[in-house]
């Protein structure tokens, strides 16, 4: 954001806004700007350029003797120039070449000796005396180019104002600093995007009060023409979410010419082209006041609409709603760019004439053949026209503003600015009624009241100001405060937009003051330690026991090809799709860990590793599963792969090898009522465990239960994940809830050892065949509970081995090793053996089986 300090001295001279916004000079006030306001990324010293150009007024003309293109002129300097040569009666001799120079103009003399202003930042080209067919020219008479305020350089400048003699700087106010504060500092201020909002700004980090000017307020309006509205305009607004004010007016009898000297070098200070004097309006007033505006000639507007539509009505129909795929819009500049179908546009009724909030378009483009204007001033969604200028590649002055979020408010006050200004300068008339399309007005038009205690901002700022000293620094910046007591009730003025909750007048006051201002105390720090997270624990605790036993913690992606779950039999559309994926392989969240880690066993395979387990705690997501805030639940799962390539000892069906696992996890956890429910019976799973389930083999896998709540899932993949991951047989896997698992464990507790001898004893039985596992060995734990309790013996236990017979398929013998011991005696033998026959006796009465 370029700002000129001349137009912020202009609007406090002129408008009568402030006192002096800087006292103590530009340094002073560059540094009160960066610490106040926003970073400053550089000065400019706008006058140096035109240090020894002067105003000049051309007393003869007369055609050049030896040039028909050539004029010689006489032109007095009122004697300023102390060096260059004079004829006898003190004017200047010089040869100029433009058609409009003229006697008794003021032009602007650029004399020997000095730079041409266009070339100072370049290659400087300095003036110097010079023959030009006979006659000696003493420097030269500039044009707009030659003084950088524009592209012309077909005539000279010709003044308005000044005297002989004057410094051309200073008659146009180009004696100037222009300060370049980074666009980013502006990101929440739309009003700081206009010269009118940085000057008030200046005004209160300076404790000046600032009253914007008269013209400058939300209930503006247009003052009547008293003549007959001889030009019609309808608006039509499809889309008022998205366009909440559209304002326009019609003049007739405009002007078209280029613009005043004076207003050309309010616009090339800040970096804008000249182009007529109505276009020059609409940026000028846009500079100002941050609001950006547009001109349609109407007459084209006319004429497009009636070769489309064959209306033979004298009205103009401004149409506004989102474009539509592959339609086509010439902008200003000749580009044509092919709309997408999500963008706002313009249109005559029918077809586009203007990209909303960014750009118009070139059919209806204001020229010198122009005679009547459409003003448009109009109001646009920030976040919509941000992602249309970056669709488009359009960065446009309009659409910078647009995208921070410009106050509706404010439209009707710069439509009649604009239209005062177009009077002034482009002649012509107000020949319509003024349109006003406001979605908002229903909601009224005052800004909502904060409220806020002296107390709770001097505490966020460590500050001691009275409430009328908060007060005052508001009031400077026009905020509406009243008090009461130490409370204070704040309105933010109507382009205040960013004003929303009390924690925004903390900020406005604190930068007001000054951050210099605050204290400089070291917050208060708590030295007691950080209260641990119970999760991240808990965390650690598996990690630690699975370490123990072996396992390898790895970290995978949480997401998933969809040919992965496809293997595993999960459906992809039960899982979240991501649009912008990292790659082709990670496009959906996973539904569950184990197939992330089944896909991790072959590569470690052929890597060498043929005996090994892997384990990862990470989350997994599922559509239709929430939480209870009514957000998508991401459920914390543990899983666990057991793998390897031969037979060990102790290594079993892949089943028991996970349920090892199981035991040795839940134990050293303090869980030890679990429930082993085979996956084939009738389980009723919820949502999440039933995809789980779909990478276990059902006849092989078993649902962990406690009570009626799902622990987890334990058992081997099916034979198809087992083909399609090449997995070997000896593959065993688990999953768990790592909540349910938090919520079950047990502090783990010192038990002192056993000062007396155990007494240990297998334990075979020769059961049916149809009883499962699980079913044994409840009955082992449920009765040596029974009869141990009594007698105050203590038991430990464990599966030792199932062998059944080939061809026997009755009858299965399992073993366990069970250990007998009393906290304060020694047990004898006869005592363990009559406990173990009263085991195998109650085995054969409900079990049918018998002890071997």
């Amino acid at each position: 954001m370029k700002v000129s300090v001349n137009w912020i001295r202009f609007i406090n001279d002129e408008y009568g806004c402030a006192a002096n916004p800087m006292p103590d000079g530009i340094n002073a006030l560059v540094e009160k700007i960066g610490a106040q306001l926003g970073a400053v990324e550089e000065v400019v010293n706008l006058g140096k350029k035109y240090d020894g150009v002067l105003v000049v007024k051309v007393v003869a003309c007369e055609k050049h003797p030896n040039a028909d293109k050539l004029t010689f002129c006489l032109v007095d300097d009122g004697r300023a120039n102390k060096k260059v040569r004079r004829n006898k009666d003190g004017l200047i001799e010089i040869v100029c070449g433009a058609p409009n120079v003229k006697a008794g103009q003021l032009a602007v003399w650029i004399p020997p000796g000095v730079t041409v202003p266009s070339t100072y930042d370049k290659e400087p080209f300095v003036v110097e005396p010079r023959e030009i067919r006979g006659k000696t020219s003493h420097g030269m008479l500039a044009s707009a180019k030659e003084l950088a305020l524009g592209d012309n350089h077909e005539g000279i400048v010709v003044l308005e104002n000044g005297k002989p003699g004057d410094s051309f700087a200073k008659t146009l106010w180009l004696d100037d600093h222009i300060i370049d504060i980074e666009n980013k500092m502006f990101t929440h201020r739309p009003d700081c995007f206009g010269m009118l909002g940085v000057a008030r700004e200046i005004a209160g980090i300076n404790h000046q009060a600032f009253k914007s000017p008269d013209w400058y307020r939300e209930n503006a309006s247009l003052p009547a023409d008293g003549r007959k509205n001889v030009l019609k305009i309808t608006v039509k607004n499809g889309v008022p979410k998205l366009v909440p004010r559209f304002c326009a007016v019609a003049f007739k009898d405009v002007r078209v010419e280029p613009s005043p000297a004076w207003l050309q070098s309010f616009l090339v200070r800040v970096g804008v082209r000249p182009v007529n004097n109505i276009v020059d309006i609409t940026n000028l007033v846009m500079l100002e006041t941050a609001q950006p505006l547009h001109a349609y000639d109407y007459d084209k507007l006319l004429v497009q609409q009636k070769q489309e539509t064959g209306n033979k009505k004298q009205e103009v129909v401004i149409g506004i709603r989102l474009s539509k795929k592959g339609e086509e819009l010439k902008l200003l500049g000749g580009k044509t760019i092919k709309l997408d179908g999500s963008a706002v546009v313009i249109t005559d009724g029918n077809k586009p004439i203007g990209l909303g909030g960014v750009m118009g378009g070139a059919g209806t483009e204001v020229d010198e053949s122009t005679k009547n204007i459409v003003l448009e001033v109009a109001n646009f969604d920030m976040n919509l026209t941000r992602k249309t200028a970056m669709a488009y590649g359009l960065f446009t002055d309009a659409a910078t503003r647009f995208t921070k979020g410009q106050s509706p408010r404010q439209n009707m006050a710069v439509l009649a600015k604009a239209a005062e200004d177009i009077k002034k300068i482009a002649g012509g008339r107000q020949a319509s009624k003024v349109v006003d399309d406001f979605e908002q007005q229903a909601t009224g038009n005052k800004q909502k009241a904060l409220e806020a205690s002296t107390e709770f901002i001097n505490q966020r700022l460590g500050l001691q100001l009275s409430a009328k000293e908060m007060q005052k620094l508001l009031t400077n910046v026009e905020f509406e405060v009243e008090l009461s007591g130490n409370f204070l009730k704040i309105t933010p003025p109507f382009w205040r937009t960013d004003i929303g909750i009390a924690e925004d007048i903390v900020e406005e006051i604190g930068r007001l003051q000054g951050y210099d201002q605050l204290p400089l105390v070291l917050p208060p720090r708590d030295l007691s330690p950080a209260a641990l997270n119970p999760v991240v624990v808990f965390k650690d605790r598996l990690r630690n026991i699975l370490a123990a036993a072996g396992a390898n913690e790895i970290l995978t992606y949480s997401f998933v090809h969809d040919s992965l779950l496809q293997k595993v039999g999960q459906d992809p559309r039960q899982a979240y799709q991501l649009a912008n994926a990292l790659s082709p392989n990670l496009q959906y969240y996973r539904l569950s860990l184990t197939p992330s880690l089944l896909e991790k066993v072959h590569p470690n395979i052929k890597a060498g590793f043929d005996h090994f387990a892997i384990y990862e705690l990470g989350r997994t997501h599922i559509k239709g599963v929430l939480d209870n805030e009514g957000l998508p639940s991401e459920p914390q799962r543990l899983g666990i792969v057991v793998t390897t390539l031969q037979v060990r000892p102790n290594w079993g069906a892949p089943y028991f090898v996970a349920r090892k696992f199981t035991d040795y996890l839940t134990q050293n956890l303090g869980i030890y009522s679990l429930k082993y429910v085979p996956l084939a019976g009738k389980n009723i799973l919820p949502p999440a465990w039933t995809l789980a389930a779909q990478a276990f083999e059902s006849q092989r896998s078993a649902v962990i239960y406690s009570g009626n709540l799902v622990v987890g899932l334990i058992g081997e993949p099916t034979a198809g994940l087992r083909s399609s991951l090449k997995l070997p047989e000896r593959t065993a896997q688990l999953e768990f809830d790592v909540k349910v698992l938090q919520e079950l464990a047990m502090v783990n507790q010192y038990y002192p050892l056993n000062r007396y001898p155990e007494v240990e004893q297998d334990f075979c039985l020769r059961a049916p065949a149809n009883l499962s596992y699980t079913e044994l060995a409840e009955f082992i734990v449920k009765n040596l509970t029974q009869l141990t309790k009594p007698h105050g013996y203590e038991f430990r236990w464990r599966p030792i081995d199932i062998f059944q017979k080939a061809g026997d398929k009755t009858h299965k013998q399992t073993t366990w090793r069970i250990t007998l011991f009393h906290p304060e005696r020694t047990l004898t033998t006869q005592e363990t053996n009559q406990l173990l026959d009263q085991l195998a006796a109650t085995a054969k009465k409900e079990l049918k089986a018998e002890r071997v």
